[in-house]
């Protein structure tokens, strides 16, 4: 009988620097060791984004993903299946998504920002990492990443920073963080935590 995956989760607020701590992870596994799926592909189209009350489209509360989607695919996973998943690429004009394929392996991640609230992601979590930073690095690596990655004007970043970020952290973000098995706190440097994390997932794969 082949062995039930093990579930990592892992989130913390934006620009927290999840995705660099992803990339130290995924750099030392294969495909068929590790399985990376991220909330950030299960967007709702822009015409179902909920607007605040100066019009604008707010990604940082729970309906912005199909979390129903989301927890069925991993559930997919979790019985041996693989999916595929057209990449979200936050409406910026210019990049062309690509088609993923998510593979089953012996470890699957589960990342972004809300997995902890929506329950029945949060629920087929094994073990669950808080990725932590203080409020004026997750400002500038927000900045950075809008800019340089999304194609967003500043003015928009700053005020969903304000308006949409922000308050999103304090109500579904930070209230799971107790229920965290690890915080990792990315302030200057992730590289000793990440090594804690691929060292405890190769004892995982060879037990």
């Amino acid at each position: 009988m082949q062995k039930k995956p093990y579930i990592i989760g892992i989130t913390g607020g934006s620009g927290s620097g999840k995705t660099v701590f992803l990339r130290a992870l995924a750099a030392a596994f294969s495909n068929q060791e590790l399985c990376i799926i991220s909330q950030d592909d299960y967007y709702r189209p822009l015409t179902e984004q909920q607007k605040d009350e100066n019009n604008i489209e707010n990604f940082d509360i729970p309906s912005s993903i199909n979390d129903e989607a989301f927890a069925n695919d991993v559930k997919k996973l979790l019985n041996g299946e693989s999916i595929q998943r057209e990449e979200y690429m936050f409406n910026n004009d210019e990049a062309e998504p690509k088609i993923l394929t998510f593979s089953p392996a012996p470890i699957i991640i589960v990342e972004g920002i809300f997995i902890f609230h929506f329950k029945k992601i949060s629920e087929l979590i094994d073990l669950k990492l808080f990725v932590d930073a203080r409020e004026e690095l997750k400002i500038i690596r927000r900045i950075k990443r809008d800019l340089i990655e999304r194609n967003y004007p500043v003015d928009d970043v700053l005020y969903r920073y304000e308006h949409h970020v922000s308050p999103s952290f304090k109500k579904y973000i930070e209230p799971y963080r107790p229920e965290a098995d690890i915080i990792i706190n990315n302030h200057n440097n992730y590289q000793n935590a990440a090594q804690l994390v691929i060292g405890f997932i190769k004892n995982k794969i060879n037990s």
